[in-house]
This record gives C-alpha cells, structure tokens and sequence, in this order.
C-alpha cells in the first residue's frame, strides 16, 4: 500500500513536469484596451447590439472611441473593432471600419463608457496617413503614423 501511494505521488509529480510549449499568441504591448482586427468577414457579419457612438478620436496609435447603450452599469460590455481588408486609394488612403457591442445588460438605464483600440495593424504599407470611415459616425477619423 505503501508502495502504490508513493509511485502514485511519483506518477502525480512527473505529469506535472511535462509541460507543453506555451502557444499563447504574444501581443505586441499597447497603451490602448485592445486590438483593432481586419476581417472584411467579421466587418460584414458580425452581429452587433444597439449603441451611439458619441467621440472617435485619436491619440497616438489608439482610437478612443466613446459610447452610449442601455444596460445595468456596463461593466460588462466588449466592444470589438473591425476593419474591411480593403484599402481605397485615395489621398489619404481609406478604410472602412466598424465598431461591434455586445450587450448581455437587460437593463433600461442608459450608461456611456470609453474603449481604446490600437490601430497599427491598421496602418497601409508605403503611407503616413490613413483616414477610417468609421460606421455610424458622422466624419472620417484620420490616423498620421
């Protein structure tokens, strides 16, 4: 008996020493709350919950973006942002961008919150400046890197 329990704690030790490589995609650091993707797929179809957008505005390589939505203290909110994979020439550069919510708030309260998104992978080879059509807001937001 004796014996079992001491290969069992043995057999217990040596599972715990094999592990595996470390997968984890390594994210660049950023200032910003999260990433910006680019997924034409994701900016056509992703469902989105309802939501104002009342300021876009950039501060070095993030887009600060401030919305309004019903909820009980949004706490809970992720708010993602998809960019089309398509880049319209023009001067500047454009693309189309895309802010999604989701909700799962069953409240009636009406709370405003600020999410920041990191735009390098945003940025186009070859230029210094790229202006987002962000959908559902009113003026194009310009981004100099």
């Amino acid at each position: 008996m004796k014996h079992s329990k001491a290969i069992l704690f043995l057999f217990a030790i040596l599972l715990l020493n094999f592990q595996c490589e470390d997968d984890d995609i390594q994210l660049p650091p950023t200032d910003c709350d999260r990433f910006a993707v680019v997924d034409s797929n994701a900016y056509q179809n992703a469902n989105s919950d309802f939501f104002n957008i009342n300021s876009a505005e950039i501060e070095g390589d993030c887009l600060s973006i401030e919305i309004s939505a019903s909820g009980c203290n949004g706490e809970t909110w992720i708010l993602q942002l998809f960019s089309s994979e398509g880049v319209m020439e023009s001067l500047p550069v454009q693309r189309n961008i895309r802010a999604v919510l989701i909700n799962d708030e069953a409240c009636l309260a009406v709370f405003t919150k600020t999410f920041t998104f990191d735009l390098r992978d945003l940025q186009v080879e070859g230029e210094q400046q790229v202006s987002f059509n962000l959908l559902d807001y009113s003026e194009p937001i310009l981004y100099s890197y």
